[in-house]
């Protein structure tokens, strides 16, 4: 295999690493907000030990990056990608503490008696899993059209973000022996909103490998 056949295939697999990275992402969410409305707390626990594999996986891109920067000298088009990828990869990996972070929650929580029915956080995860996975499909097809689409959805998670926090706010104005369990969920939404703002940053990635120009979009 040729050099510029082997720095092809590592190219191509950094791109293989970031959708199963997002992958993990979306299944601690998923697996954190069911945590949450089971009051599962052995499922929340497991989100927070799986989240090592995520941050060796994490690790293992950045290595891959710096050794190609260190023995390919890549310029143009492959260096922007593999500085994309350095960045996206911090982004996914702080996803996924967002994710522990609604899994300790849970613990937290324990088995307080639920506050109110989990409709609209357990939507707005979906929401950002959903983002997540067109983010990097954009990424893959260097789709700036989609990305500026996908940024635009973010309006609304901080739309629902807004809603929940008006609403949690009601409660413990009305009755404050409600102010902890309104806390906790208050801080789950706050989790997945940040979740939706990292989604935006793969989104600006995208527009970086399109045009070479990296800025921040709101």
């Amino acid at each position: 295999m040729s050099p510029r056949r082997a720095f092809a295939q590592q190219l191509d697999s950094l791109q293989d690493s970031l959708v199963l990275l997002s992958d993990m992402v979306c299944t601690a969410v998923r697996d954190a907000i069911s945590a949450l409305k089971d009051r599962d707390l052995d499922l929340a626990r497991q989100v927070i030990a799986h989240d090592r594999e995520l941050n060796k996986v994490r690790f293992e891109v950045d290595e891959a990056c710096l050794g190609m920067l260190a023995t390919q000298q890549p310029a143009a088009s492959d260096l922007r990608r593999i500085i994309a990828a350095m960045n996206v990869v911090l982004d996914l990996e702080r996803m996924g503490d967002h994710a522990v972070n609604v899994a300790k929650i849970v613990i937290r929580i324990g088995d307080e008696p639920p506050l109110k029915p989990l409709i609209d956080i357990p939507y707005m995860a979906k929401q950002c899993c959903d983002m997540l996975r067109r983010a990097l499909v954009a990424y893959d097809g260097r789709d700036a059209t989609e990305a500026r689409a996908i940024i635009e959805q973010d309006e609304v998670i901080d739309q629902l973000y807004d809603q929940i926090f008006r609403e949690l706010l009601t409660y413990m104005m009305e009755d404050d022996r409600t102010v902890k369990r309104a806390m906790h969920l208050l801080f789950v939404a706050h989790n997945l909103e940040r979740i939706g703002d990292l989604v935006t940053n793969v989104c600006e990635r995208v527009l970086y490998l399109k045009t070479g120009e990296m800025k921040e979009l709101t």
